[in-house]
Order: structure tokens, then C-alpha cells, then sequence
């Protein structure tokens, strides 16, 4: 194929490695009404307190294009969404204010944001190769939820942010952050009916992901977990400048909560170089964005990815993660964390992402209402 139509595939065709394999073929041509292809980014300024979150969906099958855009300081959010009817199926990547560009495919990116509330104008730089991340599936009453699979790369940006009238150079040598992009089915649009799964509720979903760039290297760490500790998901992995992909062993997790919540504020993990040598990653959470608050993702009350909201809609939002009526909320879902780590005597910065829901039995958590001693 000379190219790739918009919602069936990356776009240009070069941007996304892996469009030729068989099974992503059969994924793209599938006519699952959750069938999505999503860009995710975030952007950070390490230790300065500010995190950006944003992301591009398009849902072929529900007839939906939309895009979020989300800026944590603090206990303070503000999110802005833009969602449309999905029209003509180009290569072009927007809706309403929110476009990508692709400058250099797989390595160079311009993300451009336009609202009164939040915009922003900025270019991505890969720092070291892009990876392809393993399978991602999830089975809930005989039928897989998750079957996706994605890209992930660890750079540099450079632009502008302008947040509630507040101007903010962005430095690369200070501003970096993460870049993935994910296709395949998982929940999205508005909600389907409970079927089976509703009667065979899932007792728990435990999951990790942290993307590290260091100076010489970046590192991934994906791993997933049934709620007796059954480990479905192990994807650890080193990459070095000149392509070379190290595969990282069987991460030993070790994570630490805030006491009386799931929140994490700290993970130790343990891993195992080709050579069999240890490898120990100690990484702590600083400033978060809780997915599902102006965020799109699971739980979200507000707005969810692909759902219909009419043609030309655009919402924003500010919100307040000391009211109590969201933090009771904060624990259940997925939260991204900027991350502060070490591995040896190296220092990195990236993503801390965890969700830790229901029944985890290797970190004690025997139910829905269990917190952290």
C-alpha cells in the first residue's frame, strides 16, 4: 500500500515501523466498534512542577476524531477537548485547535494546540531510536478488551505553552518527555452493554509502566498483573543510540504507596542484563495527572475517548484534586506521575504510570476498599 488512510493505520506510512506485519493488517481492517489509533505524549520540566498531557484518537468505527490536551502544577488540572465527526479519511492529523505534523518520520514531530484556556506550539526530538512495545491483551468474560499493541520513544521539546494567560518557554534541554503510538481495540466511545463481563466482574487490574531517558540510554519497563500476581504482561528493555535493544529480564517490582491511599510515590525495580548481570532502577514520583480526571481515559465522568459529543465540540475545564469530590476519586484509574530515577550512577528522567484497582495479592491488597498501611 502507497499509504495509509486516517483511523486505519499511522500516518505518513513511515511513521509507524510495524504497519506491514500480518496481524496489524488484520487489526486495521477489523470492524470491532472499539477498534482506535491513538498518539500519546507527555512533556515535563523534570523537577519544575509542570506536566503536560496530550493525545490524538481517531475511532474509524464509531465515526469519531478527538484530542485532549491536559497541564498538572500542583493539585491544579486544566483540560482542554476537541472532538468532531470523522470526515474524509486523510493523512491529516486534527481536530478543531488540536493538529500533528510530522516533520521527520520517527523522529521529529510539531504538536499545536489552540484554545483561549490552553495552547501550546511545540516540536518533539527523539532522543535515542524508536521501540516496538510487546502485545498488549486483556481478556474480561471471554473477550479481549485490549488487543493492541504500540511504539514508544523517549525525546526533547522545544516551543512555547500558555497556560490560563501564563507564557512558558519550553527549553530541550530541560523539557522532555515520552511519545507512544497505539492501535488495536480497547473500551472507547460511549458504553456498550455489560454482557458476560458484567456478571463476571473483574476482580482487579494492576499495571506498570515506566519509559526512563538517560544520557547514554533510555529504558522501558511494562509489566502487568492478574490480581493473584499472574504476570500477563513483562516487556523490559534498554536502547542504546545506535538501534541496539538490550531485553531487560523479569522485572522485580517493588512499590511504595502513600499511606491510606494506592497513590505511589516510589518503585524499586530489579532487573537482569543480558549477561545476567543485576540491573536496579529506583525511580520516585513527582507531579501527577490522573488520567481519569479531564483526561478522557476510564472513569472519566466528564468525557471519554470516542465518545459522541456532536460535531465541532470543545470543552475546558479547570480542576481542583484537593475537592473532595475528586479525591476520592483520584485512586481509581490510571495515573501518570513525572518520574525522577536512577540506575547506577546514571540519572533519568521520564514516566511513572501505575494503576493498582481491586485485588493485588503481592502488594496486599485483598479488595476494592484496600489502601496502603
Amino acid at each position: 500500500m502507497a499509504e495509509r488512510i486516517r483511523g486505519f493505520g499511522p500516518a505518513p506510512l513511515d511513521e509507524y515501523p510495524i504497519h506491514q506485519t500480518p496481524l496489524t493488517m488484520a487489526r486495521v481492517a477489523s470492524s470491532d466498534r472499539n477498534f482506535y489509533d491513538r498518539s500519546y505524549f507527555n512533556a515535563h520540566d523534570r523537577d519544575g512542577g509542570t506536566f503536560l498531557v496530550t493525545g490524538f484518537g481517531v475511532y474509524p468505527n464509531l465515526g469519531v476524531v478527538d484530542a485532549y490536551a491536559c497541564v498538572g502544577r500542583g493539585d491544579r488540572q486544566r483540560s482542554v477537548r476537541f472532538s468532531d465527526a470523522l470526515g474524509d479519511r486523510s493523512l491529516d492529523m486534527s481536530v478543531g485547535g488540536y493538529r500533528i505534523e510530522v516533520v521527520e518520520a520517527l523522529q521529529k514531530l510539531r504538536v499545536i494546540c489552540e484554545h483561549d484556556d490552553l495552547s501550546f506550539d511545540l516540536t518533539w526530538e527523539g532522543a535515542f531510536p524508536v521501540v516496538q512495545e510487546q502485545p498488549h491483551l486483556i481478556m474480561r468474560g471471554g473477550k479481549p478488551i485490549i488487543d493492541a499493541q504500540r511504539f514508544a520513544q523517549v525525546g526533547s521539546w522545544a516551543g512555547t505553552l500558555t497556560v490560563e494567560g501564563m507564557d512558558t518557554q519550553i527549553d530541550p534541554a530541560v523539557w522532555t518527555g515520552t511519545r507512544d503510538r497505539s492501535w488495536g481495540i480497547r473500551p472507547v466511545g460511549d458504553a456498550e452493554p455489560a454482557g458476560r463481563a458484567g456478571a463476571e466482574p473483574a476482580d482487579g487490574f494492576w499495571w506498570l509502566y515506566v519509559p526512563l531517558r538517560f544520557d547514554d540510554f533510555s529504558i522501558i519497563v511494562i509489566v502487568q498483573e492478574e490480581p493473584d500476581g499472574t504476570r500477563t504482561l513483562n516487556d523490559a528493555t534498554r536502547i542504546w543510540p545506535d538501534g541496539r535493544v538490550e531485553q531487560l529480564g523479569w522485572p522485580r517490582v517493588s512499590l511504595q504507596y502513600r499511606s491510606g491511599t494506592r497513590i505511589p510515590v516510589a518503585v524499586r525495580l530489579d532487573c537482569t542484563t543480558p549477561d545476567g548481570k543485576p540491573l536496579e532502577i529506583e525511580v520516585t514520583a513527582g507531579t501527577a495527572i490522573p488520567l481519569h480526571i479531564g483526561c478522557g481515559y476510564g472513569g472519566d465522568p466528564d468525557w471519554l475517548h470516542g465518545q459522541w459529543k456532536g460535531r465541532d465540540w470543545v470543552d475546558s475545564r479547570a480542576y481542583d484534586l484537593t475537592d473532595p469530590a475528586l479525591e476520592g476519586r483520584i485512586p481509581f484509574g490510571v495515573i501518570d506521575h513525572v518520574g525522577h530515577a536512577r540506575c547506577g550512577d546514571a540519572e533519568g528522567w521520564g514516566l511513572f504510570e501505575h494503576a493498582s484497582l481491586g485485588r493485588h495479592d503481592p502488594t496486599g491488597f485483598a479488595d476494592w476498599t484496600s489502601v496502603a498501611p
